[in-house]
Order: C-alpha cells, then sequence, then structure tokens
C-alpha cells in the first residue's frame, strides 16, 4: 500500500530549478533510497516533503490527503517523522530524556495540570517514560538510557535519534543520511535498525551517501542528478544503469556489484 506520494514536485531558488519536476511512491514496509552526487537536490527534495520549504510546483500526499507545505509539527500528528544530517540531539540530557522528549506532540495534558502537579500529569510522565525505554530496547541503548546523551558514541546518538522519531509511531519515516560519519559497525547497526523499522510497517525514505548499505537494504531506489530523476528502480536494476555508473556511481561500484553477485 502506497503511504507517501510525491508528484510532479519542484522548487526553485532565485530562478535557478534546484528539484524539478520528481515524482516516485513510498510503500508501507518498504524503504525507498534517493541517491545521487552532491547538489543533486536530495536533501532540498526531503525540505518540501517534510514541510520546511513550500514547493513551487507540485504536491505531496501522505496516506490519501494532500499535505504540500503542511508545517512539520502538523505532518508529526498525521503519521510522518524525520531525522536530518546534523544530529538534533541535547547532549546534556539523559538518553531517556531525549527519547521522551518525541512524545511531546503525542501528549494531551494542560500546562495547568503540570504546574500544579496534577495527577493525569504524572500518568502522562509515566507513560511517556514506558514508551522512552521501549524504543531504547528497539534501537539498543537501554542500558545507557540514565547516560548523559554527549558521551554516547556517535553511532549511538544516530540510533537514540531515530528513536526519538519513531516515538512519534510514524507511518512514514524520513532518514537525512543516518550512517553519515559512522564506521562500519556503527553502519552494519543502523542498517538492521532501518530493516527492522521497516519490517514493523513504517514507509522509510532515505537519503544517504553509503551506497553498500543503501544497495542492500532498499527495495526500491531514486536516482536524482542536478534536480531531476534520472532513473528509479530496484536495487539491481539502478546499479547497472549506464547514466547512474556515468552519472554517481562510477564503474568501479558497478564491477564490485557484479562481483558481490556472482
Amino acid at each position: 500500500m502506497t503511504l507517501l506520494s510525491v508528484e510532479n514536485l519542484g522548487i526553485s531558488f532565485g530562478g535557478l530549478k534546484a528539484v524539478d519536476n520528481v515524482s516516485f511512491q513510498v510503500k508501507q514496509g518498504e524503504i525507498t533510497s534517493v541517491i545521487g552526487p552532491n547538489g543533486a537536490g536530495k536533501t532540498t527534495l526531503f525540505n518540501m516533503i517534510s514541510g520546511v520549504y513550500q514547493p513551487s510546483q507540485g504536491r505531496v500526499m501522505l496516506k490519501g490527503e494532500d499535505i504540500t507545505g503542511m508545517r512539520p509539527d502538523l505532518l508529526a500528528r498525521r503519521g510522518m517523522s524525520r531525522t536530518f544530517q546534523n544530529l538534533q540531539i541535547f547532549q546534556n540530557m539523559t538518553v531517556i530524556e531525549n527519547a521522551i522528549a518525541g512524545f511531546h506532540l503525542s501528549e494531551r495534558g494542560s500546562v495547568l495540570a503540570d504546574l500544579l502537579n496534577f495527577p493525569s500529569s504524572h500518568r502522562r510522565s509515566a507513560k511517556a517514560r514506558e514508551g522512552a525505554m521501549e524504543l531504547l530496547k528497539k534501537v539498543g541503548l537501554e542500558r545507557a538510557a540514565e547516560r548523559e546523551a554527549g558521551n554516547l558514541s556517535y553511532g549511538s546518538l544516530k540510533r537514540l535519534e531515530i528513536a526519538r522519531a519513531l516515538a512519534l509511531n510514524p507511518a512514514v519515516l524520513l532518514l537525512d543520511e543516518p550512517a553519515a560519519g559512522c564506521n562500519a559497525v556503527e553502519t552494519d547497526e543502523i542498517d538492521q535498525l532501518i530493516a527492522d523499522v521497516a519490517a514493523s510497517g513504517v514507509a522509510i525514505l532515505l537519503v544517504e551517501h553509503d551506497m553498500k548499505m543503501v544497495m542492500r537494504i532498499s527495495n526500491h531506489i531514486v536516482v536524482l542528478d542536478h534536480g531531476q530523476k534520472l532513473t528509479e528502480g530496484l536495487p539491481a536494476e539502478v546499479s547497472r544503469n549506464p547514466a547512474v555508473i556515468a552519472a554517481y556511481l562510477g564503474a568501479e561500484f558497478n564491477e564490485e556489484t557484479a562481483h558481490a553477485d556472482s
């Protein structure tokens, strides 16, 4: 089932077309990756889908609803969550406090109840903490729950950011370079986590430069070049596409893929 549809999306900055007439779909339980060289428009595309930028053309559909240009907080309430290239972690808070922060949009209490320390406020806090601990278990950080987040490894911080995004119980999760800056072991951990999240029924849209990871976990790949969709298809199809090899992957990668498949 298609959860996210991008239809003829485009945006211009000062007369320059940063993204031009891009369309694709993201299905429930699948990982769709957007790849392309630096400057191809990947993050700009993410920013339009997630409400950071207002598109100049086209529309974005989430579960059949037109959400084009809708504010990120409203999108989160409708089932879309996102991580960013640069970590958005509260370094001086504990790991579990960071995870709890992800539940704020789903809380239905009043400021007055919190100020007066009402029982309802305690119940909400307990529920959020319980949910946060479940998420930390899912990403393998439960033993670090009470540690200060700034003391974690970079890969662990990336997993914590994914946990916080999952606190919104998204139908669609946008991951912007989740393995950037991670070593091989950390990348494998994030690789498995993303696959597990997709297996739970979440539709994932991924931007990532680690092509081995992309080819390993993606169900579908969209290739951008100079703001336009160059092609899309299965990983095996994309990795052998001459236009993609010329624009981005290079002959060396294609040879490595061929050896891996043989």
